[in-house]
């Protein structure tokens, strides 16, 4: 067996599920905030799509995917990121979903044989990060992101002879689960310690369509490069997904794009890993991202959700707005895997520990004392969890 299997801890809600066991909530409707899975309708022009072209499924798809989807793609990150020109046949791939691609990028980029290989990601993180960079050969190492710092990444924790080890950078801009946006005098930094130290950055991008002010959307990892003056995206490939904006988690459709002459190792080593996406869910992808009414509504109905919950968590857990995404990353009183679990026991509202999404860097955990609050369900259910979760915690 691989012996870097051994250094993967459980997922998170594989822990939540170890907290809750011998749990018996009170008789009220479970309300589920711990996860990060759009519950709004799936459009229907999406749906209608994939099921007008299932004549589709009798031919096998192509690794790199037809060509309108990655034009489509490509005119998209034009209009949305205000990019001068995006090649789709080399600066554009579709994937299975952001998860599976972010996984298999570490495995194509990363060295494992070069000693000490580090990969660097955000802390708290989204756990692929880590299983992606132990599974090829290399050792991740957390840049917290505290209050103290604005929850910014702590770039400066790791010393010149860390970064020059370092091969691939973890982004989450948008970030899970802090929310936080990055901006473009960050970008630049990242920017000169990949041109210092020779690094790839892979900027996990998929919370990007869910902010709160249309006509202020966040900056992307393109869109600052491009305002830099690095059109040709050099060691930079950025991650995106219809999960969140389109409300398809169950689709596993998005995209990568960036340097083409990553993406051509990269598309290389794709057409060994069998991932090539179905046409009929090419198809149904091309009217997703055609259209923008659709996220325009969705964007509306979080908005609606974070004005009716924030107010009631203030004064218990301090929540405040997030630059942008769907989550709350909000204090607890005490420990929390203790609020959440005595949380479910009195009220059958269900959150995700903040330490479960961070590790042990530099002394600390910066997700102990805190909770992620995934703000998917309706605005019904989110308000009748905000009014429990506050009134548990007075």
């Amino acid at each position: 067996m691989n012996p870097h299997l051994e250094s993967l801890q459980p997922y998170p809600f594989e822990k939540l599920r170890a907290l809750f066991n011998g749990v018996t909530p009170p008789d009220l409707p479970a309300i589920r905030l711990s996860i990060g899975e759009p519950q709004h309708a799936t459009p229907a022009l999406i749906r209608d799509r994939l099921v007008d072209t299932l004549s589709g499924l009798a031919t096998y798809p192509t690794t790199a995917g037809i060509d309108c989807l990655r034009e489509t793609i490509a005119a998209w990150l034009q209009r949305r990121y205000g990019l001068p020109q995006v090649n789709a046949a080399t600066q554009v791939l579709p994937v299975n979903g952001s998860r599976e691609a972010l996984f298999s990028f570490a495995q194509c980029v990363v060295d494992g044989s070069r000693p000490e290989a580090l990969v660097a990601c955000p802390n708290p993180f989204y756990q692929i990060y880590e299983g992606a960079a132990y599974l090829a050969g290399a050792r991740p190492v957390f840049l917290n992101q505290t209050e103290e710092n604005g929850f910014g990444l702590d770039l400066d924790s790791l010393s010149a002879a860390e970064w020059s080890r370092v091969q691939l950078l973890f982004v989450c801009s948008p970030g899970n689960p802090t929310g936080r946006v990055l901006d473009l005098d960050e970008w630049k930094t990242l920017f000169e310690l990949s041109d210092r130290y020779g690094f790839v950055i892979a900027s996990d991008e998929c919370y990007s369509e869910i902010y709160f002010e249309e006509g202020a959307a966040p900056i992307g990892a393109l869109e600052a490069a491009h305002r830099l003056g690095r059109d040709n995206f050099e060691r930079l490939v950025v991650f995106s997904s219809l999960s969140k904006r389109s409300n398809v988690p169950g689709l596993r459709s998005g995209f990568v794009a960036g340097d083409a002459a990553i993406l051509k190792r990269f598309l290389l080593y794709r057409t060994y890993h069998g991932c090539a996406m179905s046409v009929p869910v090419q198809e149904a992808s091309i009217a997703a991202w055609n259209d923008e009414t659709h996220v325009i509504e969705n964007r509306r109905l979080y908005r609606e959700k974070f004005a009716a919950v924030v107010p009631l968590l203030q004064g218990t857990l301090g929540v405040s707005m997030p630059d942008a995404s769907f989550y709350l990353w909000a204090r607890t009183p005490g420990d929390d895997t203790e609020f959440a679990r005595e949380l479910l026991a009195r009220t059958n509202v269900t959150l995700l520990p903040g330490q479960y999404l961070a590790r042990e860097a530099r002394g600390i955990n910066p997700g102990r004392g805190r909770v992620r609050i995934a703000l998917v369900a309706g605005i019904d259910e989110c308000v009748e969890a905000a009014r429990r979760i506050a009134e548990f915690s007075r």
